[in-house]
This record gives structure tokens, C-alpha cells and sequence, in this order.
């Protein structure tokens, strides 16, 4: 059997690049996550987050809480997950996260959605073939609260003519 042949699909690039961005731009991210006992034990495992909140419900209830209390770095990387596609899926280095403010507990039946919204846009002093854009994000849970708010950054590659692009290939 051979290998399949390609060259003929053409590539669909995904993802916004630094152009795209303009401050106070704002995004509704779509879909939402409902995170389950077993997204939240699973993750207490395998991070070794082993805080009784997360991993036993009855520590978890006798704390006042409904059931347990779904690790907060779990809601993060949930939301950062949410944004991607709209912000960060054309790629480019991931430069930090900041101000990281949890709000109202999580817990397993809880669906998280996010919105975003651009705080700041600058040209990149080392790379100039991108841009630095910063973004403020915030998750809530079904009844509107907010659970997590935070600002993340990344390096976006800016629009590149087709001259450009040639020219910077490696020989």
C-alpha cells in the first residue's frame, strides 16, 4: 500500500494573526465545557493535586461545598482551552499568563464558558515578523458567575506577503 498523495488538498490556515487583533476587540468564545467528577479526579491524579477538596466529596461537603471542589488549575487550563481557537491556534509562543484571580468554587456538572477581550497590542522588538498581544479572559459558570479572570499573552506572527514568505525560507 502506498503512501497517500496530498499535494493536491490545500492547506487551511486556522487562527488569527497579529493584523487581526485591535485593542478593546472582544470575543464571545463558543461552545463551553461542563467539567465532570471524573475530569476533576483525573486531572488531582495525574497532577498529583491530591487536596482532599478535590479528590473526596464528603471532605469536600463537610467543607460546605455540594460535592467536590474541581481544582482550580483545572479551571484554568479548561479556559485557556476555551480561548484558543479564537485567539491563539495559528501558533506562536505562549508568553505568560497573569493576574490570575479565582472566583466562585467549581464543581463536577458545572459548565464553563469564556469570553475574552484585547488589552494590549505591541510590536515585538525581537521578532519583528510578529506582534505581542495580550488578552483579558474571564470563565463563568451556568449562572453567570465568575469563576476564573485572568490576562494571558502570547507572540502572534503578523501577515507575511508571499514575497516575504520566499525570502525568509532557508536556503
Amino acid at each position: 500500500m502506498s503512501d497517500p498523495d496530498f499535494s493536491g488538498f490545500q492547506l487551511w490556515r486556522r487562527g488569527q494573526q497579529f493584523e487581526d487583533f485591535a485593542l478593546g476587540q472582544s470575543f464571545a468564545h463558543h461552545w463551553g465545557r461542563t467539567l465532570t467528577a471524573g475530569d476533576a479526579t483525573l486531572f488531582a491524579s495525574v497532577a498529583l493535586r491530591y487536596c482532599p477538596l478535590y479528590v473526596n466529596a464528603e471532605y469536600a461537603k463537610a467543607a460546605g461545598h455540594r460535592d467536590l471542589v474541581v481544582d482550580p488549575l483545572l479551571v484554568l487550563s479548561t479556559v485557556i482551552g476555551l480561548s484558543v481557537e479564537d485567539l491563539s491556534e495559528a501558533g506562536g509562543p505562549f508568553l505568560g499568563v497573569n493576574k490570575v484571580e479565582f472566583g466562585a468554587p467549581v464543581h463536577p456538572g458545572d459548565t464553563i464558558t469564556a469570553a475574552s477581550t484585547v488589552i494590549d497590542l505591541r510590536e515585538s522588538e525581537s521578532r519583528p515578523a510578529a506582534g505581542i498581544v495580550s488578552w483579558r479572559t474571564v470563565g463563568t459558570n451556568q449562572h453567570g458567575e465568575t469563576v476564573i479572570e485572568y490576562e494571558r499573552t502570547n507572540l502572534v506572527a503578523k501577515r507575511q506577503s508571499k514575497r516575504e514568505r520566499r525570502m525568509s525560507k532557508p536556503a
